[in-house]
């Protein structure tokens, strides 16, 4: 080890109370850690602390909850979200691309940041409505692209055009019946897919209460264009991971105070989710992760592995 400073030979000088060895140069008397790990960065927060705070928000805990159990400030879990959630959204991108895939659906999920829309009188855009466009594989049922938006033609063509990065080959896609997925579809993926539709019609009850879901009366499977095979024409894989994700994302669970106040923790929630879900998350139904059951991943993750490699 030589001195970064006078560049003369070093000796080990003890460890730092986080086990980091420590050298000192025997020519200038400086001293400074050697070479390790810095997955959170600058922060002070020990590995196993950040680990033990990132899992309970994976398993639907509020901030509150979460310093309570492991006595971090909140601001320091905050932060830590922000942080990690920023890389996991890298590492999504980079991992999941050009990946060959067979049938896709696609789904928007309606959540809000500090306010509803119709309370967002000066329309500020970091406030009001965040629609959270998610496109999985249905066999493997792998998050392969996501996208935070409004629910407008320009988010639906920005995350079709992820999904287009995303994925390779020629393969199946069904979205729901919203108009603006036509012309992103036909723009970014063109015909090297089966492009379908399913539009459901929902009925109109009088004794409908203010929170009553609305009810289906039908669901009209429509090809759009290529070969779309119609059993196939399903879009209940996503829907019910839109589920999952209200259920371990506390700030989308509805009818609750737990909501995000800026839109970059809800991101960044939503970055962080995606991640634990493919590799950390072990599906019912698979008995393994999405992404052992994509090929990209023969083990499944930790928490502590998915913060060193994002």
């Amino acid at each position: 080890m030589t001195c970064h400073a006078c560049n003369a030979n070093c000796k080990k000088f003890g460890r730092t109370r986080k086990g980091v060895q420590r050298f000192r140069c025997l020519q200038c008397r400086k001293t400074f850690l050697g070479d390790h790990p810095t997955p959170l960065g600058t922060m002070y927060t020990s590995v196993e602390d950040a680990a033990r705070a990132i899992e309970l928000l994976c398993e639907g805990c509020t901030v509150g909850t979460v310093e309570r159990f492991t006595g971090l400030n909140r601001r320091t879990i905050l932060r830590l979200l922000t942080l990690v959630g920023t890389k996991c959204e890298r590492m999504l991108e980079k991992r999941i691309h050009a990946l060959p895939v067979q049938d896709v659906q696609c789904d928007e999920m309606w959540g809000f940041v500090a306010c509803k829309e119709k309370h967002n009188a000066k329309g500020d855009p970091e406030k009001g409505d965040a629609y959270c466009f998610v496109g999985i594989e249905r066999n493997t049922k792998l998050v392969l692209t996501w996208h935070l938006g409004r629910r407008s033609a320009l988010d639906t063509s920005l995350f079709i055009e992820k999904l287009n990065e995303a994925t390779a080959g020629h393969f199946q896609v069904t979205t729901d019946g919203f108009t603006p997925y036509v012309d992103a579809v036909l723009t970014s993926l063109g015909t090297r897919v089966s492009f379908a539709q399913l539009i459901k019609v929902y009925a109109a009850n009088p004794d409908e209460h203010r929170y009553s879901p609305p009810r289906v009366i039908e669901a009209v499977a429509k090809p759009i264009w290529g070969n779309p095979d119609p059993e196939k024409i399903c879009t209940s894989h996503v829907e019910r991971s839109n589920g999952t994700m209200r259920a371990k994302i506390r700030r989308l669970v509805r009818l609750t105070y737990a909501f995000s106040k800026r839109r970059a923790n809800l991101r960044a929630a939503l970055a962080l989710y995606f991640c634990w879900y493919n590799w950390c998350h072990v599906l019912r139904t698979l008995r393994v992760t999405p992404a052992m059951q994509a090929g990209i991943s023969d083990h499944i993750w930790s928490i502590r592995e998915l913060l060193e490699a994002a």
